[in-house]
């Protein structure tokens, strides 16, 4: 009777199958660990990672700047969430003083530095155009001579996201010879015929502009002279702050 053969060693060591387990135990650590990296990720040094990449390579253009990076980073959720997108303090200080170069220009350009005045104040950057320059006594109908001046400024502001108010101002004399009842009426129609024409000739949005009658509420100056008068009646076209009211 033939003799069963005896079955060859096994190999010394660990069993193959626990080689593999061990692979898979190993894989899955490494795993974990490259998750816990991600969860606690420093914010600062990814952003400045990210904006160096952006400057050598010129990637991204016009992509979410550091700021909103951030924002997203930390959650920023609900109120405040989209803070980063609106222009900093510095944006509008470069964007009023660049408008008021060019407004300036265009005033120097047609020589009415005695007609226009423009200031600054809370509300934003306020250019005045003299009752003389626009407007016959009593009436709301702009000179045609006035349209050029207004064409000019009108388009550097079309340029702009900002809304612009338009505010009819008067002296306290009583009308005489108008159309219109009292002062109040008459600032009212004129600049309404001032946003009428920003939105009709220039394009600007009716969705920006806002035509304002305050009459004689709001002088400039004590309404005891003629010059002062003079002075009083006025049409103000307001660029307004994207910060203060927009």
């Amino acid at each position: 009777m033939a003799r069963k053969k005896k079955a060859p060693p096994s190999a010394p060591g660990a069993p193959l199958w626990l080689a593999t387990y061990g692979d898979m135990v190993t894989l899955l650590l490494c795993f974990f660990v490259l998750l816990y990296a991600f969860s606690s990720l420093d914010t600062q040094k990814f952003n400045a990672l990210a904006e160096s990449l952006q400057q050598a390579f010129n990637i991204m253009p016009g992509g979410p700047s550091a700021s909103s990076r951030q924002s997203l980073m930390d959650g920023a959720l609900g109120e405040g969430a989209g803070d980063a997108a609106r222009p900093t303090e510095s944006d509008q200080t470069n964007n009023a003083n660049r408008v008021l170069a060019l407004v300036q220009e265009a005033i120097k350009q047609e020589n009415l530095g005695d007609d226009i005045r423009i200031d600054m104040d809370e509300r934003g950057i306020v250019i005045s155009f003299s009752e003389q320059l626009l407007f016959a006594e009593g009436s709301a109908r702009i000179r045609p001579e006035a349209l050029r001046i207004i064409y000019k400024i009108g388009t550097i502001i079309n340029s702009m996201p900002n809304e612009v108010e338009l505010v009819g101002h008067t002296d306290s004399a009583v009308l005489r010879n108008s159309i219109y009842i009292n002062n109040w009426g008459l600032s009212a129609a004129r600049a309404a015929a001032v946003v009428t024409y920003l939105n009709n000739e220039i394009g600007i949005s009716d969705k920006r502009l806002k035509a304002v009658g305050l009459g004689a509420a709001r002088p400039k100056s004590p309404n005891d002279t003629e010059e002062h008068m003079a002075l009083n009646r006025r049409v103000d076209m307001v660029i307004l702050s994207q910060h203060g009211i927009h």
